[in-house]
């Protein structure tokens, strides 16, 4: 029986590790977790997500994902506009979202072009 979500895959493409861990450990603010032995040599770089991973794999035929998406939850409403600033200065376009009524959220693309959700919990 599946007990929970383990870890979200983004595809990147190749050379992507130093924008990889700008974007997601320097921007985002997430912990990189060091790839064990047996995968390290495919490249990518791992983070820490709450409880999970995300994985930001190596393709090398690249196409982003511009409609599925990771959906990343954010500790509250004022963290989540703060989220939407630091991202903005960081040169993502944020796009925010009314069509869940009560629901903070919004839009971004990692620099590779894929799509997140970022929304307060």
């Amino acid at each position: 029986m599946i007990a929970g979500l383990d870890h979200v895959q983004l595809a990147a493409p190749p050379g992507c590790e130093p924008e990889a861990r700008r974007y997601f450990g320097d921007v985002l603010g997430l912990e990189e977790v060091p790839k064990p032995e047996g995968v390290a040599a495919s490249g990518g770089a791992w983070f820490r997500c709450g409880a999970q991973q995300l994985h930001v794999g190596v393709a090398e035929a690249f196409v982003p994902a511009v409609k599925a998406h990771p959906g990343f939850a954010v500790d509250g409403g004022e963290r989540l506009t703060a989220l939407a600033a630091r991202l903005g200065a960081a040169g993502s376009e944020v796009e925010w979202d009314e069509r869940i009524p009560d629901v903070a959220r919004f839009f971004a693309h990692d620099p590779w072009g894929n799509r997140l959700e970022f929304r307060a919990v």
